[in-house]
């Protein structure tokens, strides 16, 4: 009698052991974040980048804080030498990777940056980055922090700065893994009051927020 009842004592706690096991495992699976499955978009890239949503962003361009940032770096670097401009780049790589980061912050905290930091907020996650650049293609100005330093090598440099006033290049839409959402760059040539190039800006567009707008009748 006592060894029946030990081996049901045993049994009893087993299953509560595997029945506990069970439920922590369970817990531990639920708790662990599901990856979104990234949906492919109805509207193409041309229905989605209108003139408008493009007149717009020229409208919040063309203000006193960008003419005067980038009259300012313009005129106090000049044309910068190829090997000069490398070596920003490549200290602007390395601080990526510091917490000292004084290049980095010299730009970020500047009334630009601010702007651009407050414009990207406001368009309540339609716009995912946003930076200015000057004549040699080095960030004036951003939302936040940025890779690199140096765009010149780019198409979003060479088919704006390089091409002239007026310049507008919208890159090639690409999967952002991590919120599965689509996003492309509209990159636009900025000028001064006689017309003439004084730098570029890349605004990078959430397109599957900005489709789910326009399908919803919100515009962009």
């Amino acid at each position: 009698m006592e060894m029946w009842l030990a081996d049901g004592v045993r049994s009893a706690r087993r299953t509560c052991i595997a029945t506990l096991a069970a439920s922590v495992l369970a817990i531990c699976l639920s708790s662990v974040p599901v990856k979104a499955e990234p949906k492919a978009l109805t509207l193409s890239v041309e229905e989605l980048v209108t003139d408008d949503l493009i007149a717009d962003i020229r409208e919040w361009v063309n203000v006193p804080v960008v003419a005067e940032a980038l009259r300012s770096r313009n005129e106090g670097a000049g044309q910068l030498a190829q090997s000069e401009i490398d070596a920003l780049d490549a200290k602007w790589r390395e601080e990526t990777k510091k917490e000292d980061q004084p290049l980095i912050t010299s730009v970020l905290a500047n009334p630009l940056s601010s702007y651009l930091y407050r414009v990207q907020a406001r368009s309540v996650g339609l716009f995912t980055e946003v930076f200015v650049m000057d004549r040699n293609g080095l960030n004036v100005g951003q939302s936040s922090v940025t890779s690199d330093y140096w765009q010149g090598d780019e198409a979003k440099f060479q088919k704006t700065v390089g091409v002239g006033p007026g310049s507008v290049f919208v890159d090639e839409p690409e999967l952002n893994d991590e919120t599965a959402t689509w996003r492309a760059q509209i990159n636009l040539t900025i000028e001064n009051a006689q017309g003439q190039s004084i730098g570029a800006i890349t605004v990078e567009v959430n397109l599957t927020e900005l489709e789910r707008r326009k399908l919803a009748g919100l515009g962009a």
